[in-house]
């Protein structure tokens, strides 16, 4: 199911608060992106105990429960997880990932808040929550009763939200750093094939995995816990800002002609990370149009065509990444630049011999 319209993590709590407390919803979102701890945050909230079903993992019989042979009657007998004096919350987790029988037992939890003859305490809520069919992920449809029974609530990753939890939950600095320059890394579409990709989930579980192998950490293991988290490009970027941290090498420096491009092959990881900080550097500091360059501008211009044919002399695709169309094949520097770097490359090539 896709919407036009999206929230980000920080409104959830406040829509479900109106929602939820009259109607059943269903939190729709990419795997990673937040849906489980934000239901269980929510549920603390009110005071409530948030009882979690797995729809992947449960056969019908698991919410319907067994037959019991009662004054020559059989009675269902929901299952202790569900049948609680107390008002909770049920969190339906992965609901639309569970097998269209599976689905048709949760209905009456969904539609009349009941189990055979047991019924949920007043003051219970009931939240699904699922991926999408275009996240790659393991969804099947949902029945329309179901569907036009729910309030649907799509949710989308914002990095604000997730660095302002972030700074108060023990998630390693150097994640916080990262992420706070590159915002756009929190986040990548799930991919088409078996391999990590960046969510805050996986963000998570990388600052886990640094706190646990602590300040000694090598180069070599960094990359194989990096890589088994995140995006391949993320990864990169991430390992070659930790030796940034490490070595006090930054891109600043190499503006301002106090430090060259590294050169050596293992530190290619390196390289690209410090590729992409000189592309946000000009797409920052550069404007649109070349009336607008001031003196700064103008200088930092000069330098940058000088550092792109350095660049290109230790590795031609890295230094392609730098001025490079983005996704939807648009520019990202300004155009009047691009034209003068491909006007001056030739001289500066020369001067450099």
């Amino acid at each position: 199911m896709q919407s036009a319209v999206a929230v980000t993590p920080a409104r959830v709590p406040e829509l479900l608060l109106g929602l939820a407390t009259v109607r059943p919803v269903f939190l729709w979102g990419a795997p990673g992106i937040g849906k489980s701890s934000l239901v269980r945050a929510f549920a603390d909230s009110l005071g409530l105990e948030c009882v979690s079903l797995l729809g992947t993992q449960l056969a019908p019989e698991d919410l319907i429960g067994v037959p019991q042979i009662r004054d020559g009657r059989s009675v269902f007998c929901p299952p202790e997880a569900i049948a609680r004096d107390e008002p909770y919350c049920l969190f339906l987790d992965e609901l639309n990932a569970a097998t269209p029988d599976v689905q048709k037992a949760f209905y009456s939890l969904i539609l009349d808040r009941r189990i055979g003859s047991y019924e949920l305490p007043a003051g219970s809520i009931v939240i699904g929550a699922g991926n999408r069919s275009t996240d790659n992920a393991l969804a099947r449809p949902i029945a329309s009763a179901l569907v036009n029974r729910l309030t649907h609530v799509h949710l989308q990753a914002s990095s604000e939200d997730w660095l302002s939890w972030a700074h108060s939950n023990g998630i390693h600095p150097w994640v916080l750093d990262h992420l706070t320059d590159r915002p756009d890394h929190l986040w990548s579409k799930p991919p088409k094939t078996e391999q990590p990709f960046s969510t805050p989930r996986s963000w998570h579980m990388l600052s886990d995995a640094l706190h646990s192998f602590g300040p000694a950490l090598d180069e070599e293991t960094l990359k194989v816990i990096a890589h088994g988290c995140l995006t391949p490009a993320h990864a990169v970027s991430f390992c070659g800002y930790v030796k940034i941290v490490r070595h006090a090498y930054g891109i600043e420096a190499i503006i301002k002609g106090e430090a060259s491009w590294p050169r050596r092959i293992e530190d290619r990881d390196l390289l690209y990370f410090l590729a992409e900080a000189f592309r946000a550097r000009l797409r920052k500091e550069l404007p649109a149009s070349k009336e607008h360059v001031n003196a700064h501008g103008r200088q930092l211009a000069y330098r940058a065509k000088a550092l792109l044919v350095q660049l290109a002399e230790i590795s031609v695709e890295v230094a392609q990444t730098v001025i490079a169309d983005d996704a939807d094949d648009q520019p990202v520097l300004p155009a009047w630049f691009l034209i003068e770097a491909a006007r001056d490359m030739p001289r500066l090539v020369e001067a450099r011999r």
